[in-house]
């Protein structure tokens, strides 16, 4: 499986391709296969996101699983700070106000 992922342009938060759009929850990253790189290219070209790269994942029944830790730790947010983890099925993730 080979999924997209970037940085939010107003955020800065670190997403992933739906197939539709970015999200910040890996769950719902689908598998952009021998499209990935020009996924990837066309999305930054238009702005939609930062640094968007291609990363090899494995399917599990939680989602994508990133083959590399670099990624793994992306996914779930900060390591330093088990309390400010990403909670995909908390409502009030992605509603933050800067």
């Amino acid at each position: 499986m080979r999924i997209v992922t970037g940085n939010d342009l107003a955020t800065g938060d670190v997403t992933w391709w739906t197939g539709q759009g970015w999200s910040r929850h890996i769950e719902e990253a689908v598998d952009a296969g021998a499209h990935a790189e020009a996924i990837a290219r066309e999305e930054e070209a238009a702005r939609r996101v930062n640094g968007p790269y291609v990363i090899e994942a494995t399917v599990t029944a939680d989602g994508p699983r990133p083959a590399h830790i670099k990624d793994r730790i992306r996914a779930l947010g900060p390591t330093v700070r088990p309390d400010l983890t990403l909670k995909p099925a908390d409502p009030a993730a992605g509603s933050w106000v800067i």
